[in-house]
């Protein structure tokens, strides 16, 4: 009954976002795609309406018991960075209408088919066991869309390199922090002594020569009965322009800079980050929601689902307040404005304002 397609896809053993390194990168992109708003659109022979069926309103503010619409984004953002894909299940109610929309957490997936020539992905998830959804109940997201006809590319054989770098340069630097306390003097007596009695000596040096409260510190002074000898140390703390390249690199690689990552950016470079690695993610969550969640008969009455995002929250306040002649203009009404500029909406500000000289020409 079923053909397993095989070439299927398998998470990398969950050990890369251990990484601070990676886990850093990955969260200003995690928490802004957490933060759009998901959106129902009809646009049909009544006009434009927002949200007109309450059903799907609340899936999209709550898809599931457990968390939000935002904490679901994220995770799913997360899920797409680490391994290239994130999955996520459509429950259906006995109209197949979708009711809930749950994440999926597998240690790998395989797409198999069966012979009335109907999609499955099979999942084995973090726990073991075993599940098989349909394809068309899958909200799939993918990035490196290129060898296999179903899955992203495993990111695997491209951080594995960059990884075993910086795991090496980390151990060097706790060697070193280690090495920094062996011995640095050496005391040779000159004479037998007892055991204690070296301890006695050696303590006497320490308080009198190594002390920094000590009068006599930076100078050290012996007789005859011991040669003090001072031990360098070898260095044996990493390189650190190379550990900063590979750093640099695995940043690359998720498409952000140290300046995302620490919130130290202007306008410019956060509408930058936000169009090279933010709306791509974004439209395709649009596309899958919209393809998943409605059938080809309610699509073509005008149905979709849009994840608005406003990177213009980052603007400067001298650009947000040049988006007031957005307003005039028909553009933004007060309320979007307002969100914008982070105040809550008003009472009559969800109607769409115009000056007198920028009516429409047929006035």
């Amino acid at each position: 009954m079923i053909t397993d397609r095989g070439n299927g896809f398998y998470a990398w053993n969950g050990k890369l976002y251990q990484s601070d390194i990676v886990r850093s990168a990955i969260r200003p992109k995690a928490q802004a795609i957490g933060k759009i708003i998901g959106k129902h659109i009809r646009n049909g022979p009544e006009g434009l309406k927002v949200n007109p069926e309450p059903y799907m309103k609340f899936l999209l503010e709550e898809p599931n018991p457990y968390m939000t619409g935002q904490m679901l984004q994220e995770k799913l953002a997360i899920q797409l960075e680490l391994n290239n894909n994130a999955f996520a299940y459509i429950e259906r109610d006995e109209n197949n209408y979708p009711i809930a929309i749950y994440p999926i957490s597998a240690t790998s997936s395989e797409a198999i088919q069966s012979d009335q020539g109907i999609l499955y992905l099979r999942f084995v998830l973090n726990n073991g066991k075993t599940v098989t959804f349909k394809y068309t109940d899958i909200i799939h997201l993918r990035k490196d869309f290129n060898d296999n006809e179903l899955f992203g590319d495993n990111p695997a054989q491209s951080l594995t390199p960059l990884m075993e770098i910086v795991n090496t340069s980390d151990q060097g630097i706790v060697k070193a922090i280690k090495n920094s306390n062996i011995i640095k003097w050496l005391l040779k007596f000159n004479q037998t002594l007892r055991p204690e009695d070296i301890k006695k000596q050696t303590k006497q040096f320490i308080d009198d020569f190594m002390n920094i409260e000590s009068e006599t510190v930076g100078a050290a002074g012996t007789d005859a009965k011991v040669d003090a000898i001072q031990v360098e140390p070898k260095d044996y703390v990493p390189n650190y322009k190379q550990t900063e390249s590979t750093v640099n690199r695995i940043h690359s690689f998720f498409n952000t800079n140290q300046k995302i990552i620490q919130g130290n950016y202007n306008e410019n470079e956060w509408i930058s980050y936000y169009e090279a690695s933010i709306e791509p993610v974004v439209m395709q969550l649009s596309g899958e929601y919209t393809r998943k969640l409605f059938s080809r008969r309610e699509r073509g009455f005008g149905n979709k689902i849009i994840f608005e995002s406003s990177n213009l929250t980052f603007a400067s306040m001298s650009t947000k307040l040049g988006l007031s002649k957005f307003v005039e203009l028909g553009i933004f009404n007060p309320n979007e404005l307002r969100e914008i500029m982070n105040y809550a909406p008003r009472e009559g500000g969800d109607e769409y304002v115009r000056r007198l000289d920028t009516r429409p020409t047929s006035e």
